[in-house]
């Protein structure tokens, strides 16, 4: 049928003007309104694509034009002109819903609503031609109508929920500017090999997952991660597909494939987000096809019992049976969830929560407890230096410069973070550097032998540490920090500590204010696990408001950490971004992952995914899903309560069928906007 639509609309062109030009020649029409004509005809093909997409909007809107001329012509008196037109009504608007019933018949010995719906309107127009009261047609063909503007609204719930993946597939560029020895060459992205370098220009979207080279410039990220504002982006830092280039020319390396990349796993999430029935749905599912034998076989009685029983006449048994198979239909029953979990699906994919399925944003409405790894989780996984303590014949800046000289030839952590710590301060790089690892660092700055390491190491060569700094020291590990000495040869061979420096995990900006935020929430139970020592494991959590914490924990100990929740609460979400994350993840109700920092595994095996790192949106993430199952709560309400209105009203004699078109579908089309509501 949408085939023959497309066929007709193209073929318009061709037979219509002729017929314009006709009528002119006959002073029927002005020369004006045949080249108007004429011109609205001839682009008639650029409607093909418009019907492809809307081909149910299409239906919907000419059955409903077929059936007001088909009134229309009743009215008139011609009889002839109403039998044509009124049949292609039934025949464009129950097209679809007859072939997906028959499908389902056929294919899954199952009966369904469609099938139902067309019985119903088939049954009402060939009681109207048998007893010669036209307007039975007419109720026949007004449920036809208003099941396909069901269809067509419950279409449109669909296409904007689908319109997500195909922004996301939008976003990345079909071609990268890849170097070569010879210059630049464009070619395909999925022509790009891992190690290939390519240049991005100012103002360009980022083909794929990279590293940048050299350059330096701000990213716009919104679109993967849902941050607002741009990020600054510079050498050996990773930038995301979809991403938008600020101001400055970047190179960039490719370092996984093309097809791994963010954006891609994010699309194939989406996709399969959309293809999964949660558990009420699946149970509605079911229920439908029972509930369906059910209606038929209760009117196959009601149009033969009632004569005998009651005295009914025929017609008005038939009449009533017809008009029973309407309003017992659960189409606004099967109609209250999935649109509902959609549309917060494609919510939550505009606030950067991605839901891997309606299930997840079903459970974790439901959610009474939450543990919370650690490092890359609460904490942002980045060390940095909180404090440099020096003697009193140093100072702070002669610390930070005499460390940085050495640590930065070093690729630990530790080192990176005292190096980052001096980035604005002027020192050279030591030469004869030795690192022993799990110690420290020893080399040569400035003609002198400097070293960098813990209280032992350093012990090595000086025999005692100042006890004006020893306290203090062990007061910063008592906070959970880690503390390196900072020792330099002065006189002949003889070291002497200059002072020492603190590293410290720094807490995500945002941590306690969700803390605040879930426990305002009504979740009952928050805890840290994590496979950190006790003592720094602590002093996070009490900085968080964090009351109960799990330390020291191999991944099997999460794991039942997370079993032991389940028992007390039943509902329990873990949020983390490590490997070791992974079992926890699967084994909690609702696993969340974070999307930048986390990895590959924990990406795959939480159930929602927060884009941007912010661990607020987990908050979001909450009030999302409880706002969807009060809607879905609410949608079978009115669902049921229209069915038994209805249901009594048939059987008092109190509606026609109508009447009952109207309540039954109308209450669908209520029920599927209901859901919509979520979009906002």
């Amino acid at each position: 049928m949408q085939q023959c639509i497309r066929i007709l609309l193209k073929l318009l062109p061709s037979f219509l003007t002729p017929i314009f030009l006709t009528l002119t020649l006959m002073s029927r029409f002005s020369v004006r309104d045949v080249l108007v004509n004429s011109i609205l005809m001839l682009y008639a093909q650029h409607f093909t694509q418009f019907t492809k997409e809307h081909a149910d909007t299409l239906a919907a809107l000419l059955c409903g034009l077929l059936l007001f001329l088909g009134w229309f012509a009743l009215h008139l008196g011609a009889l002839g002109w109403a039998l044509l037109l009124l049949p292609a009504t039934y025949v464009i608007g129950g097209y679809e819903s007859a072939r997906e019933g028959l499908n389902t018949l056929i294919k899954e010995k199952e009966l369904d609503v469609d099938l139902l719906m067309i019985v119903a309107a088939i049954g009402a127009a060939s009681l109207g031609l048998w007893r010669r009261e036209y307007h039975l047609i007419i109720d026949g063909a007004i449920l036809i109508l208003i099941f396909a503007i069901s269809g067509a609204l419950e279409g449109y719930a669909m296409r904007r929920t689908e319109r997500s993946i195909r922004s996301l597939m939008s976003l990345t560029p079909d071609t990268a500017r890849v170097l070569h020895q010879e210059g630049e060459e464009v070619i395909p992205i999925s022509q790009l090999k891992v190690g290939d370098e390519i240049v991005v220009k100012p103002g360009e979207l980022i083909p794929t997952d990279c590293i940048i080279v050299s350059g330096y410039s701000t990213l716009n990220q919104a679109a993967i991660t849902g941050e607002s504002l741009p990020v600054e982006k510079t050498v050996g830092e990773e930038v995301f597909a979809g991403t938008l280039n600020g101001y400055g020319a970047l190179k960039l390396q490719v370092h996984k494939p093309a097809a791994s990349s963010l954006i891609q796993r994010v699309i194939r999430l989406v996709e399969q987000a959309q293809t999964e029935e949660p558990p009420s749905q699946q149970f509605i599912d079911r229920f439908e096809r029972g509930y369906a034998k059910v209606i038929v076989v209760a009117g196959i009685l009601l149009a033969t019992l009632p004569p005998f029983i009651w005295g009914w006449g025929w017609e008005t048994t038939i009449y009533r049976a017809l008009t029973f198979l309407v309003v017992a239909s659960p189409c606004a029953l099967m109609a209250a969830i999935m649109p509902t979990l959609l549309s917060g699906i494609a919510n939550g994919a505009r606030q950067g929560i991605l839901f891997k399925n309606g299930a997840q944003l079903e459970k974790i409405g439901k959610v009474r407890a939450i543990a919370f790894d650690k490092t890359g989780t609460l904490t942002t996984g980045q060390l940095q230096v909180s404090q440099v303590i020096a003697t009193s014949e140093y100072s702070q800046v002669n610390v930070l410069k005499a460390a940085a000289t050495l640590e930065s030839s070093s690729e630990h952590p530790i080192g990176k973070a005292i190096v980052q710590a001096a980035s604005d301060l002027d020192w050279v790089r030591a030469i004869e550097v030795q690192a022993i690892p799990g110690q420290g660092i020893i080399g040569i700055a400035n003609d002198q032998k400097v070293l960098v390491g813990n209280a032992a190491f350093v012990q090595q060569y000086i025999a005692q540490l100042p006890e004006e700094l020893s306290g203090l020291a062990q007061s910063l590990e008592h906070e959970g920090k880690t503390v390196v000495w900072v020792a330099k040869m002065s006189k002949g061979d003889e070291y002497e500590v200059m002072g020492a420096i603190a590293i410290a995990d720094t807490n995500r900006i945002d941590a306690v204010a969700t803390i605040t935020r879930l426990r305002k929430l009504g979740i009952e139970e928050i805890v840290m696990i994590t496979g950190d020592n006790q003592r720094t494991a602590d002093t996070v959590a009490q900085s968080l408001g964090i009351n109960q914490v799990y330390a020291e924990l191999l991944p099997e100990d999460k794991l039942d950490v997370i079993r032991s929740l389940q028992k007390q609460y039943q509902t329990v979400a873990m949020v983390g971004d490590g490997i070791n994350d992974a079992p926890a993840l699967a084994q909690a109700s609702v696993g969340i992952a974070m999307g930048v920092a986390g990895s590959d595994v924990a990406l795959e095996t939480a159930d929602i995914v927060l884009m941007a790192d912010r661990l607020e949106k987990i908050a979001a993430a909450i009030e999302l899903g409880r706002r969807s199952q009060s809607i879905v709560k609410q949608n079978i309400a009115v669902a049921l309560g229209f069915i038994i209105l209805l249901l009594v009203g048939n059987f008092l004699g109190i509606i026609n069928l109508p009447i009952g078109v109207i309540g039954h579908e109308g209450s669908t089309v209520l029920i599927t906007l209901s859901g919509l509501r979520l979009l906002k």
